[in-house]
């Protein structure tokens, strides 16, 4: 059996579909969900109780530890961590994800769930975790990991984002395996420019504790001018066609065809 850890703030129209779909349409491969929630103050822990499951509040978040708090709270060895603005699509998702750990308790540390084009790519070529631990390791927006590795090698609290890459390059120098499985989900959230300037954040620490990649002022700047010719370009691109169909609604008002007038 498996049990589901969901991360959630704040995401109570996502929690709510969530803990519907699991509770519906995957019953009997779920045995427990659990809800780790960073202080919501909208109505998670009402929609949490109502679709029966467990509620556990982290007062201090990071992505390490709040992936340690999973694997801690988890009943079994299967953990599957979604954020609670995924959700799992395909009918076998649960159960493609039992049938890959079976009998691999002790050698396979994860699995990497499929939730776009570029993941789908990746597991029809057969990519690696070995080669590439960014595209094939586990990604915790929704992918199951084993608690007995875990155990052994927890996460590391101290990152702020990028736990799930971290983990996995670390495991892999272990010895162990983590591989695609054709479990399909979909990654839906839509960020205001305060969550993104949060998270770009987070990625800037996070990446340079994991690839060491060094930041300078070169290389700011240089991003900087980038992003602004960016926004710029853009900016200018979608002005230019806001004119032409500005234009063409004007002419086409101005000249309809007979069967529209």
């Amino acid at each position: 059996m498996v049990s589901v850890v969901i991360r959630n703030k704040n995401q109570e129209k996502a929690l709510r579909f969530l803990l519907k779909d699991l509770r519906e349409r995957y019953a009997d491969d779920v045995a427990e969900i659990i809800v780790l929630d960073n202080l919501s103050t909208d109505g998670c822990r009402a929609v949490s109780q109502e679709y029966g499951a467990k509620f556990v509040t982290i007062e201090k978040f990071s992505y390490g530890e709040s992936a340690n708090v999973a694997a801690r709270e988890a009943s079994h060895d299967i953990v599957v961590l979604f954020s609670a603005h995924a959700f799992p699509v395909s009918h076998d998702f649960f159960k493609l994800i039992i049938q890959k750990f079976k009998g691999r308790e002790d050698e396979l540390a994860g699995l990497r769930c499929i939730h776009n084009a570029h993941d789908y790519v990746a597991y029809i070529n057969n990519l690696s975790s070995q080669d590439d631990y960014n595209k094939a390791g586990v990604m915790f927006a929704g992918s199951a990991f084993n608690k007995r590795v875990w155990e052994k090698h927890p996460f590391k609290s101290d990152v702020p984002t990028f736990e799930d890459k971290e983990w996995s390059k670390r495991v892999l120098k272990e010895g162990y395996k983590i591989e695609f499985v054709p479990s399909i989900f979909c990654y839906d959230i839509k960020r205001d420019k305060k969550q993104l300037f949060f998270r770009e954040k987070n990625e800037i620490v996070g990446g340079y504790q994991l690839h060491y990649t060094e930041q300078s002022l070169p290389k700011t700047l240089k991003y900087t001018v980038v992003i602004w010719w960016r926004l710029t370009k853009n900016y200018a691109v979608d002005l230019f066609y806001l004119a032409k169909r500005t234009l063409f609604m004007f002419g086409f008002l101005a000249n309809k065809p007979e069967q529209f007038k």
